[in-house]
């Protein structure tokens, strides 16, 4: 059952008893196949008297013919009544009046064909009458009682007609008949009870669901990344952003951490082996290739017990920081529009008449180069910051990504005038398609293109730049590489890339890679950077899913 369903579940007072067919559900088969396996046992037993015991003979006394006759009744009754148990038909309600029938009409008949009441038989209707008064309402239990108590007075009235008994024995029938209509009362007040005791188990059960489902749609649908693990390091729960973050499915309980994410198995392992608290590294996510920094809380009393993993997402950190680094450069923009500009402008024009003196010497003219040289330059970083505070709201659109990277390579080639190969494009397959804004895709593959030009043809002394299409394995979204065979990036410097205003190249402004990474995030895509094997730089552009819905909130 839903949660939701469950909770709108219809509550029972606890002021009113519930119903007597609300007993007849597991407990009323329960209680039938036990009184159809004692009628089994007792006919079984009566059968074996009737056969061996022959003096004094104690069943079939006055007519062993009625007797036989009546036992095998019983029996078969008893064997049928089996089979319909086990299929459980027909109905609850309808077992009792049957079994009932069944146990009033054999035992009358058999206590008539072993000499009446004396014969002691009658005690069984006690048991037959008592167990199923368990399953009836009170008016119904009374009245089988009274059915049972009439049926053995006119037995008796009837083996007196016959000569079978004497008048003395309707005193016997009587007390046997009120002590049917004891037991019953008796039965009754225990059937209340139980009753209020399965309808009250019934109502905790049912609400402890609700909290088993209620916990379970918590922990499922938390924003959080959550993964349980035993002292075996064995998944035991892992909820859906965990598992779109490790790029494997929810129903892998059981399996071991190492099959999920051997990075996060690797530290777990440090530590639980750890002695201080220690702080692990972040590990990369399979989806989207955001950091996602491990928390460890042991649910025993020691490491090596049960584990919490909090999987922290820490790009929305990350995000939020940019945000404000955003807001910071928006301020500086204005003020760099106002105050610097315009002196700029005055500046690059009067190095530029300057130049243009027919009586300016050549030592003079050098020198009106470097103003104008470093003029374009603070003006290129000026317009680089402006252009950070104007970009308005992202345009996404479906592109197929393999045609497009095409015409974009050509158009780059053409444009920089490289010579035919410097830039070559791995072909993926033709029906990835991204959904980003085309502009600020163009922006940030030119950017990282750009880059690897700068870089690659600086330290392998040939441009050559690889552009590479895919879609990941685990997790079905594309991504697009720009890598290069250039000096690459130190380790400690990778993050510092993304900085504004960091660069390692003369005459850079250091905004390209912070612009790109923006870009991409506005689109929903990551941007990171990646050693590439045998040497070099790669940048990976994981774009985000084009099948999953986006509001238009999203686009800031």
């Amino acid at each position: 059952m839903p949660a939701v369903d469950a909770l709108q579940a219809e509550r029972p007072s606890s002021n009113a008893l519930p119903s007597a067919e609300s007993a007849t559900g597991d407990f009323a088969w329960r209680v039938l196949i036990l009184l159809n396996l004692f009628r089994l046992a007792i006919g079984s037993v009566l059968l074996a008297v009737f056969y061996f015991v022959d003096s004094p003979r104690i069943v079939g006394e006055s007519n062993s013919t009625l007797a036989w006759q009546a036992l095998a009744g019983l029996l078969a009754v008893g064997c049928v009544e089996l089979l319909l148990l086990q299929r459980r038909y027909p109905n609850a309600k309808v077992q009792t009046y049957l079994q009932f029938c069944t146990d009033l009409i054999g035992m009358t008949l058999l206590i008539h064909a072993s000499g009446g009441i004396s014969s002691g038989l009658g005690g069984v209707l006690i048991v037959s009458v008592g167990t199923l008064a368990l399953l009836i309402a009170t008016e119904r239990a009374f009245l089988l009682a009274a059915v049972t108590a009439l049926a053995l007075l006119l037995e008796q009235a009837y083996a007196q007609f016959q000569g079978i008994t004497t008048s003395a024995q309707f005193a016997p029938a009587g007390i046997l008949g009120a002590v049917i209509f004891v037991i019953t009362a008796v039965v009754q007040l225990l059937r209340h009870r139980i009753v209020e005791t399965e309808a009250l188990a019934e109502q905790r059960g049912l609400d402890l669901r609700n909290l088993v489902e209620l916990n379970d749609y918590i922990i499922q649908h938390l924003r959080e990344s959550i993964v349980v693990v035993d002292g075996d390091d064995q998944i035991r729960l892992i909820n859906e952003s965990a598992s779109k973050h490790l790029g494997v499915r929810t129903d892998v309980g059981g399996q071991g951490v190492a099959t999920v994410s051997s990075d996060l198995a690797a530290q777990l392992l440090a530590w639980r082996n750890a002695a201080p608290p220690a702080r692990p590294s972040p590990t990369f996510s399979a989806s989207d290739g955001a950091n996602l920094q491990p928390h460890f809380a042991p649910l025993g009393g020691d490491r090596r017990s049960g584990v919490v993993i909090f999987l922290e997402d820490t790009s929305l950190i990350e995000d939020r920081v940019q945000q404000a680094k955003l807001a910071a450069l928006g301020r500086l923009s204005a003020s760099i529009a106002h105050e610097i500009r315009n002196p700029l402008g005055a500046m690059s024009h009067a190095g530029q008449l300057l130049a243009e003196s027919p009586s300016i010497s050549t030592d003079d003219q050098r020198l009106t180069d470097i103003i104008r040289l470093n003029a374009r330059r603070v003006s290129q970083i000026v317009e680089s910051v402006l252009a950070l505070s104007r970009r308005g709201q992202s345009r996404p659109e479906r592109l197929q990504l393999t045609p497009w990277v095409d015409d974009f390579a050509r158009e780059f080639v053409k444009t920089l005038e490289l010579y035919e190969g410097a830039v070559s494009v791995t072909e993926g397959a033709p029906e990835i398609e991204v959904r980003m804004d085309p502009t600020h895709l163009h922006q940030v593959l030119w950017n990282l293109c750009d880059n690897a030009v700068k870089y690659a043809s600086a330290a392998a002394g040939a441009i050559a730049v690889e552009i590479t299409c895919g879609v990941l394995e685990q997790s079905g979204r594309p991504f697009l590489d720009v890598a290069d065979r250039g000096p690459g990036i130190k380790p400690d410097k990778v993050e510092q890339i993304f900085e504004p205003f960091y660069t390692t190249q003369a005459g850079g402004t250091g905004l390209g890679l912070y612009i790109s990474r923006e870009l991409a995030e506005r689109n929903g895509a990551s941007l990171r950077y990646q050693p590439r094997p045998g040497g070099g730089s790669a940048f990976r552009i994981v774009f985000a899913d084009p099948n999953r819905w986006h509001s238009g909130e999203e686009s800031l």
